[in-house]
């Protein structure tokens, strides 16, 4: 056995220890009992797996990665081998990986935290496993380090290895995963800062890849630790109202069963209850309550298709069995058959009335369909034939490896052009002869032209979108059917850049407006190195950056954010900016959002302690049936039952029914809380609410 020593910085075991084991109450038996039981559960699910069983060579590289991890413990006390362990489970049991994963899983920290090399690794392993575990390393510690330009550096990294082999970003995956379900352990700044990268990075990336369950029990996860309070009752009101939904299910699934039985197939059909995290979402993006959320159900098909038909004609053959007793809503079927998602999806989608008037979503899936739904990438590929066309994932990849090969000088900017680029939602649009490309979600006419070739893009002067004449600015709307119009007198202008949002069109046009003297030529940003190699057991030390708003810093040490306005009874987070200021923002401000992510180090826990000394602005939006007299209602409401200053009120009426919004100055949520409960007792209001971030 080959050990490199790596530098005179890296701690002796003496000291590891100590830092580590701040009791001497652990039970090493026990420890070894519930390491054994843990890999040999992971041997199990190996050995359920289609894969050439190379069960020696698991149990070699566990062996190994035991050692270098003896007398590690985590900050949740248990042994460190363990997360390797946990992460080697997800790569098998939840991705569908084989021997090679699962060993460059269990290896993954062994570079990064003990005094192993990857030369040692190859030496033992062989190349393939040392070169996964090498692109594991450079993107250890999550994907950002300390500072800014080094954290969009590692992401730089991070996508550079997705490129290569995408083992590494699918381990990353499983363990970012492992981290999030075990992040209680971890002080509460780091927790806002590693949910807030979690949703903003990782989520994000498995639902391109496909992985649905990892990235719902991500964003759940992290929604979870950045609002534990609404997650709470989100998922009381939800158990609450569980049995109504199974009620519903099964009184929608009995007709469904006789008639799939009927027609010869073997299915499952279950109920899905939608996620914490997405209710969540659609109460902020429609600005309603929970109670507002009526799509909470959906129902799955999973059938074994008949090997005489087509699996798209029997899904449209279960369909249209469903439509005999149910009705269909017309404009909410998605074909994902015909037309599979761009992460490689596929299913029909339909939406039916019940029979007691509510609407269900249904999700039809052959098995095949159903295993890429869950486990993304590698079951995509594990089906694929080699003789077929290149599918919309093959080619999202290719665009990932020539966004790399010019990339942009700034890697901050890099990383912003990547998530809002590749991970963005596409739509589906058509060439004047029939031919589907997907671009995506936001891309314009621009975008769509260098797409299809760079010359067409620099000689662009406009598009007929369905015979109709655009602009270079228009926005591509799922269906258009769109031809590129040129002119060889045409010529980029810098104007375009704001047209042009995909990486492609961006980093043609700068190229070409640099060339052309219409841009200046951006200086080479020198980026910082990081020896990787160093391990620091003082990361494992406790520690907590908290601050407390009171009515003696706010405005002095504590800034109220403009971007989200949070007022007292929000779930904030400070963030230190360059003048040493305290910024207290909404935990899900879009701004926040991004600090978590590229200054993860800034980041304060924070909370409120004020009394009613200042208030704060708030925006309530407010709808309901017009009648005479009713803004005096609603003023008489705001000023004498609540005695609230107002800011402007903007309400307007048409058909009978008013709507609009009004900017009060209050003291805290609960007061607002209470001030739209108060609105809503008026007769003709429908609704009033505190409009969120997004809306002021």
């Amino acid at each position: 056995m080959v050990m490199s020593k790596k530098s005179s910085n890296f701690a002796p075991n003496w000291l590891i220890l100590h830092i580590m084991n701040k009791t001497n109450n652990f039970d090493p038996a026990q420890d070894e009992l519930m390491i054994q039981t843990e890999f040999e559960s992971l041997l199990e699910d190996y050995s359920k797996t289609p894969h050439r069983q190379k069960v020696d060579l698991i149990k070699e590289t566990f062996e190994f990665a035991k050692q270098a991890h003896a007398g590690i413990r985590r900050r949740s006390g248990e042994p460190y081998i363990m997360h390797p362990l946990a992460v080697a489970h997800i790569v098998v049991s939840e991705m569908g990986l084989g021997s090679t994963s699962i060993c460059a899983a269990l290896l993954h920290d062994v570079v990064e935290d003990t005094d192993y090399t990857v030369e040692d690794i190859e030496q033992r392993f062989g190349t393939k496993i040392a070169s996964i575990v090498e692109g594991l390393t450079k993107i250890s510690g999550g994907v950002f380090g300390e500072q800014a330009s080094m954290q969009a550096e590692n992401f730089r990294k991070l996508i550079l290895t997705m490129s290569e082999d995408i083992r590494v970003i699918l381990i990353k995956i499983a363990d970012r995963l492992h981290n999030m379900r075990t992040l209680e352990a971890q002080p509460v700044e780091k927790q806002y800062k590693i949910a807030g990268e979690t949703l903003y990075i990782y989520a994000p990336l498995a639902h391109r890849l496909g992985l649905f369950p990892i990235k719902t029990e991500l964003e759940n996860l992290a929604f979870k630790y950045e609002h534990p309070e609404t997650y709470a009752q989100i998922e009381q009101k939800l158990q609450a109202d569980k049995n109504i939904q199974m009620e519903t299910f099964e009184k929608f699934a009995a007709p469904v069963r006789r008639k799939l039985t009927g027609m010869g197939y073997e299915f499952t059909l279950e109920a899905r209850i939608k996620s914490v995290y997405s209710i969540w979402k659609k109460m902020q993006t429609k600005n309603i309550p929970f109670e507002g959320v009526y799509d909470l159900l959906a129902v799955r098909i999973v059938f074994k298709p008949k090997p005489d038909m087509s699996e798209k004609d029997q899904c449209w053959m279960i369909y249209s069995a469903l439509t005999q007793f149910y009705k269909p809503h017309p404009e909410r079927i998605r074909d994902w058959i015909s037309t599979p998602k761009a992460n490689g999806y596929e299913a029909l989608h339909v939406t039916l009335m019940t029979q007691d008037g509510e609407w269900v979503e249904v999700q039809i899936r052959t098995e095949r369909m159903h295993e890429i739904a869950e486990r993304g990438l590698a079951a995509h590929w594990r089906y694929k034939t080699g003789f077929e066309d290149e599918t919309e994932l093959d080619k999202w990849i290719r665009a990932i490896q020539e966004m790399l090969k010019n990339p942009q000088q700034d890697a901050i900017d890099f990383m912003d052009t990547f998530k809002l680029n590749l991970f963005a939602d596409e739509v589906f649009v058509f060439t004047p002869h029939g031919e589907i490309k997907v671009m995506p979600l936001g891309a314009t006419a621009l975008d769509f032209a260098y797409m299809l070739h760079t010359d067409l893009g620099e000689h662009c002067i406009g598009a007929k979108v369905n015979h109709k004449l655009e602009p270079l600015s228009y926005v591509l709307q799922g269906g258009d059917q769109v031809e590129v119009l040129t002119s060889h007198l045409q010529t980029p202008q810098p104007e375009w850049l704001q047209w042009a949002t995909t990486a492609k069109a961006q980093e043609c046009l700068k190229r070409r407006l640099r060339k052309d003297g219409l841009l200046p030529t951006e200086p080479k940003k020198k980026v910082e190195k990081k020896e990787y190699s160093k391990w620091n057991p003082l990361r494992y030390l406790p520690h907590s950056k908290h601050v407390t708003i009171t009515d003696d810093t706010i405005g002095n040490e504590h800034i109220i954010a403009p971007c989200c306005q949070p007022i007292p009874g929000d779930d904030v987070l400070g963030y230190m900016n360059e003048d040493g200021a305290i910024i207290i923002h909404k935990r899900d401000c879009p701004e926040a959002d991004a600090l978590k992510v590229k200054y993860g180090r800034s980041l304060y826990a924070a909370d409120w302690n004020v009394t009613d000394k200042h208030t704060f602005p708030c925006t309530i939006s407010i709808q309901g049936i017009d009648k005479v007299g009713m803004v005096i209602e609603i003023l008489r409401v705001i000023s004498q039952e609540f005695n609230l200053n107002m800011g402007r009120i903007d309400l307007s009426a048409k058909d009978g029914i008013f709507e609009g919004t009004m900017r009060i100055f209050t003291h805290n949520t609960k007061e607002v809380e209470d001030l739209c409960a108060a609105l809503r007792k008026i007769e003709e209001v429908n609704e009033a609410q505190r409009v969120n971030h997004e809306q002021n």
